[in-house]
């Protein structure tokens, strides 16, 4: 007689699926009867999966290797507890986002490149199970009539879901994973992201008030910088964010947390970032923290910015300085309000302090390519000065994107606030040194 831990060709990929099935319904019958709490649901799904792989084992018709059992464990773990076939990739701390463009293709972030996963799902049903799975304790909903949705699993993570007839090739879900661990500005120096001078500038100008954006593509780190920025704001300040998805992971404790609201199922009692952002203002602010600026809500960040609420923060998509100002002047005028460009740039130059651009190159690093301070206007114009940036000089033979982070030499027109709030930066910092400052005099 074969010995049943001998090797996994014993059964084959078809009665293991068969096999977990079982179990899966078996213990989905128990539990639909007994109807634990969600305290005991846990421990009450991992000894029913033990009773029935002994079961199992002990049946003459069944010859099952160690490596197959534990196989089964975890998937119908996943399964039961978990997100099903991708719970596998949300528990590796190295996959910083999951996507799954139809049952049979599920791509993965590693590291900051794309790769195909081997994990699969059955078929769609078992995508849409999952989708059902992370949206319904949230009150969302996902059908016909409303087929995409963004929602945010236990620990922060964001999942944005579309579901056929608009996802075409099956039901599709994106994964934004969160972070457990808060990144500092050490760490973010030490990866390269940026240097020591633009560290010690940046945490210079958020103590000093100033009002700063940070302008990124999509997955080039715009969030976690924010994150790490916030973190510079000082313990006795009064904090509010506003989010479509909470992300930010504030330190402080005087914190408020503000998400945005889907409507119901019969479109109503939505709540928006705009809504959000003007509700802000009667909360007695000392910073307003916007996690995204994508719509009309930056006309009202950027009043909140020129009316006393100084060292406010805020994201928004764009590849360049310049093009953050465009795309700014453009929500504005989403805003439904008649302004001319004029007026809508001069609110823009009056708001702005400073624009922080996040940058995912084609090596998948993550870098701060300029800091650019808003320096006003001149005619029709908004003037940009780039007091750092990055300069690419070349590509490795392993692919890496060879370049150094520099100061431009420019001291920024807000230095004078610097001074003020007690930060005396060294002229060393933007590139000069002590001679050319005397030269200078």
């Amino acid at each position: 007689m074969d010995n049943p831990n001998s090797n996994q060709s014993a059964i084959s990929e078809a009665d293991i699926r068969k096999i977990r099935q079982f179990i899966i319904q078996s213990i989905q019958r128990d539990l639909e009867a007994e109807r634990p709490s969600l305290a005991d649901r846990q421990t009450i799904v991992e000894k029913k999966i033990e009773d029935l792989l002994a079961k199992l084992q002990d049946s003459a018709q069944a010859s099952v290797s160690d490596d197959v059992r534990t196989r089964i464990r975890v998937e119908v773990r996943n399964e039961l507890l978990g997100f099903g076939p991708i719970q596998v990739l949300l528990d590796d701390e190295d996959v910083s986002e999951v996507m799954v463009n139809g049952p049979k293709n599920v791509y993965i972030e590693k590291k900051g490149r794309l790769i195909r996963s081997d994990v699969e799902f059955e078929d769609n049903s078992e995508v849409l199970r999952v989708i059902d799975r992370i949206i319904l304790p949230l009150g969302r909903r996902v059908d016909f009539d409303s087929p995409t949705v963004d929602a945010r699993l236990p620990d922060g993570s964001r999942v944005n879901a579309v579901i056929p007839p608009v996802a075409i090739d099956g039901a599709s879900i994106t994964i934004r994973k969160f972070k457990k661990d808060k990144l500092k500005i050490e760490q973010l120096v030490k990866f390269g992201s940026l240097t020591d001078s633009m560290a010690e500038f940046l945490r210079a100008c958020v103590v000093s008030r100033l009002n700063v954006v940070v302008s990124g593509g999509t997955g080039s780190g715009k969030t976690t910088l924010l994150n790490v920025l916030s973190g510079f704001i000082p313990v006795d300040e009064r904090i509010v964010t506003i989010e479509d998805a909470a992300e930010l992971q504030l330190q402080q404790e005087h914190v408020v947390r503000l998400e945005t609201k889907a409507p119901n199922i019969d479109g109503r009692g939505q709540v928006t970032i705009r809504d959000l952002v003007r509700n802000s203002l009667r909360m007695r602010p000392d910073r307003i923290i916007v996690g995204e600026c994508r719509g009309g809500e930056t006309l009202d960040m950027l009043q909140a910015m020129n009316t006393g609420h100084d060292g406010s923060l805020t994201t928004l998509h764009a590849n360049t300085p310049r093009d953050a100002l465009s795309r700014t002047e453009t929500m504005v005028l989403m805003a439904g309000m008649d302004l001319p460009i004029k007026v809508v740039r001069q609110q823009i130059s009056a708001a702005i302090d400073l624009i922080v651009q996040q940058t995912r190159l084609k090596d998948g690093s993550r870098k701060v390519t300029a800091i650019t301070e808003v320096a006003g206007m001149e005619g029709d114009t908004i003037v940009l000065t780039d007091i750092f940036k990055f300069e690419q000089t070349g590509v490795s033979e392993d692919g890496k994107i060879v370049g150094s982070l520099k100061p431009t030499g420019i001291r920024p027109l807000f230095t004078p606030r610097l001074d003020a709030a007690g930060f005396k930066l060294p002229p060393e910092i933007f590139g000069a040194s002590v001679a050319d400052v005397f030269r200078r005099r």
